[in-house]
């Protein structure tokens, strides 16, 4: 009777499938793999220029009906309350950062085809409220109401 080889290590295979390509990109929605190639492209102008602020102004003219008006103005009301944040894009979004970190981005409805736009902050803000504090917010349309309430938001997110 012949005798038996011992099995060479690592050429076992594990019992355990993998995910094949495909089903892995469509984790992501249209949207979201055109925002993620969007900030990629963003991170390569950023090294290359310093214009943030037009990079935003423009996205801002590219959008439509409400959405453009509410990011004029919260680039208004976030200029004037926070001067020391910069305009930037972040996933094809107008945001505003501190020590290149971004602290609050506006999401306009149309971007993911939701029925309000969004303002944000990120974990760079300083909204630190207990164990418990809000950091979206939904916009439909901005009222002077809404705009006190953003630049005090702001302001607290950069002291």
């Amino acid at each position: 009777m012949a005798e038996r080889k011992p099995a060479k290590k690592g050429t076992q295979k594990s019992a355990k499938s993998t995910t094949p390509a495909k089903k892995k990109a469509e984790a992501f929605t249209d949207e979201e793999r055109a925002a993620i190639k969007e900030r990629v492209r963003e991170t390569k102008a950023a090294a290359d220029t310093e214009g943030g602020e037009s990079a935003v102004l423009a996205k801002i003219a590219e959008m439509l009906g409400p959405d453009r008006a509410i990011a004029e103005r919260l680039h208004a009301v976030i200029k004037a309350s926070a001067p020391a944040l910069s305009p930037r894009l972040w996933y094809g979004m107008p945001a505003y950062a501190k020590d290149g970190k971004t602290v609050c981005l506006f999401q306009p409805a149309q971007k993911f085809k939701t029925r309000y736009a969004t303002f944000g902050f990120n974990d760079a803000a300083h909204l630190d409220e207990g164990a418990l504090w809000p950091v979206a917010f939904a916009l439909k349309k901005l009222t002077a109401g809404e705009e006190a309430r953003i630049a005090a938001l702001v302001k607290k997110a950069v002291s």
